[in-house]
């Protein structure tokens, strides 16, 4: 069920996309762009799974009130979209976000110290370190599936479900290219 809130987030982002290009002249291109759009998308889709999470009673409390503060934001979700279930070397879970190894390696150690995440020792070298899922994260990892679900059928219900089945389709093929 899509809420107030949502619905003028939808009619800003109309309203403004649609104004945008008038007052820009020739540089309008810059804020409507296909990388723009996506990104702004994003962002807006990230915002609502974080805001849903804030206020899911699953959520372990402590995980429920850092969203709620903003202090779990945008880039502490790689971690949540890129962590294997079995674990992930650190340098495999940066490459995979597209971050930076020393960039991933603060984010782990903040969802470390929020009990989302360990790192042990790899059983196949004795060298290296994996970062996995705790008790705790794995909760964290089940409401983010709820959230992203409801988030995908807002989105449905804003756009369409055969524009939502397009724009997914045409994303899964251009990231696969």
């Amino acid at each position: 069920m899509r809420d107030y809130y949502a619905d003028m987030d939808l009619q800003a982002a109309l309203t403004q996309a649609k104004a945008a290009p008038t007052g820009q002249g020739e540089h309008a291109w810059r804020l409507t762009h296909l990388g723009r759009l996506m990104g702004n998308a994003l962002r807006r889709f990230d915002e609502r799974v974080l805001w849903l999470m804030a206020r899911n009673v699953e959520v372990p409390l402590s995980l429920a009130n850092l969203a709620a503060r903003d202090q779990i934001g945008a880039a502490h979700i790689h971690i949540t979209r890129h962590l294997d279930v079995n674990g992930s070397r650190l340098t495999d879970l940066a490459a995979s976000a597209g971050m930076s190894k020393q960039a991933m390696a603060d984010l782990v150690t903040q969802c470390e110290a929020w009990g989302l995440v360990v790192r042990e020792a790899d059983p196949h070298d004795r060298r290296a370190r994996r970062v996995r899922f705790t008790t705790l994260g794995l909760e964290w990892l089940q409401a983010f599936k709820a959230a992203v679900a409801q988030a995908e059928s807002e989105f449905r219900q804003a756009v369409g479900d055969d524009v939502a089945t397009v724009v997914a389709l045409g994303l899964e093929a251009y990231a696969q290219a």
